[in-house]
């Protein structure tokens, strides 16, 4: 066996190893849809808490008044809940348009936070941190600048929460709102419904675990004290959070019933920048949590760990050397005789990702269109192929901020 083959062996062995995990995840997530299908979301007992929603804002002019206007018009009793609007460090229009709305709605909680560039844009930590300060509720909502939520998402996220205290966040679901827009966001709808929310779904089911998505969730506003707010170091501060939260005790759950809708890029130089800036975030949490690995109180977490671990440098790293082998093996600069096998196993990955991922979409209504099984496949050579160069740049311009020790800046996602 030469070198090639043994270096193609681990590769594979790699990939089909994280490929079944992902199967796995899928097929509990499936389970986990079909349990609440029929179930009520529980209600909210007594009298209902007060709720703190937060929203960081930072040049979102284009957007920002549809999402205050949605939150204002949320089914939970008006009296009982504050939206406090961070207009962080933005030097468009942002701040007229949200006292616009203040005059507009002059008998509502609706707070609005300016700072500037001394006080802000340092990033939505930091401006999460700035409305923290000026909230009142013992739970606290978040939610991105482009959200539209369902007039039902805050109320079943609460009814959640105060059900259960174990319960330290519920996160809902976001959907994507300009689905239709380009066929940059029908994959992109795809990948939320299929890859983001049932493997959430699935390690729910199986472990009990959830990663806050960085929008439509709840928390518990103690465990924002005792935690001392949000990491400031922290692009990706939704995962971060979600791991502080794990090592208190608490458990996080996904409640699908909970629906936002929101903007996703449409065109592929927005989405680059975004998706990069997500994968140099999550290789920042990943980094600070390695040593919870060996940390005993941190037993049932390691799945996460290892999970994050594996997707942002074992899966890259083989994908990588596979698709390099058998390219010089093409080319005859190598020679490897499990190249039909490797060859064989891809087309068997292709087809158990359209399989898998079609089944899992069609839980969502609308989506049950056998024209998605064309995009799909379209996905797996196009858009799936570019998630390897997204994660290696993110890497890169991880290794870069630490070396040089840049401050966290807001990585604005351009709205349409």
């Amino acid at each position: 066996m030469t070198i090639a083959d043994i270096l193609m062996m681990i590769a594979v062995v790699c990939i089909w190893s994280l490929l079944l995990v992902n199967v796995v995840l899928i097929i509990a997530g499936y389970l986990y849809y079909i349990d609440i299908e029929g179930e009520e979301v529980p209600p909210i007992k007594g009298e209902a808490p007060f709720v703190t929603i937060m929203v960081p804002a930072h040049n979102e002019g284009k957007v920002i008044i549809k999402t205050v206007e949605s939150l204002l018009a949320l089914d939970y009793p008006h009296h009982k809940y504050e939206i406090i609007v961070i207009n962080d460090n933005s030097s468009d229009d942002s701040s007229v348009l949200l006292a616009d709305l203040q005059d507009r709605y002059p008998g509502r909680n609706l707070i609005v936070i300016n700072t500037d560039k001394v006080t802000g844009g340092k990033g939505k930590s930091n401006a999460l941190n700035i409305g923290f300060q000026r909230s009142k509720g013992e739970l606290i909502a978040i939610y991105d600048a482009d959200n539209t939520p369902e007039k039902t998402a805050l109320r079943y996220l609460v009814g959640e929460i105060m059900n259960d205290d174990s319960l330290g966040a519920v996160i809902g679901k976001f959907r994507t709102r300009n689905r239709d827009a380009s066929l940059l966001t029908r994959f992109i709808n795809i990948e939320t419904l299929s890859f983001q929310w049932m493997a959430q779904a699935g390690r729910w089911k199986l472990f009990k675990l959830c990663t806050i998505p960085g929008t439509n969730f709840i928390m518990r506003r103690h465990i924002v004290e005792e935690i001392g707010g949000w990491d400031v170091k922290a692009i990706a501060e939704d995962t971060e959070i979600s791991f502080r939260i794990y090592m208190m005790g608490y458990r996080i759950k996904f409640q699908p019933k909970a629906v936002t809708w929101e903007q996703e890029p449409q065109t592929l130089k927005v989405w680059f920048k975004q998706r990069t800036r997500w994968a140099k975030g999550n290789i920042y949490v990943i980094v600070k949590n390695i040593p919870l690995l060996f940390n005993r109180s941190a037993k049932r977490i390691r799945f996460d760990i290892l999970y994050f671990l594996s997707i942002y440098f074992l899966l890259l790293t083989s994908l990588v050397m596979s698709d390099i082998l058998l390219i010089l093996h093409a080319l005859g600069y190598v020679h490897t005789t499990i190249a039909g096998l490797s060859l064989f196993l891809w087309l068997l990955a292709i087809t158990l990702f359209v399989t898998g991922t079609f089944i899992t979409i069609i839980t969502e209504k609308g989506e049950m269109r056998l024209s998605n099984l064309w995009i799909i496949l379209l996905m797996y050579v196009s858009y799936c192929q570019m998630w390897m160069v997204v994660a290696a740049y993110g890497l890169y311009a991880y290794i870069k901020d630490q070396i040089f020790k840049r401050e966290v800046k807001w990585y604005k996602t351009e709205r349409f």
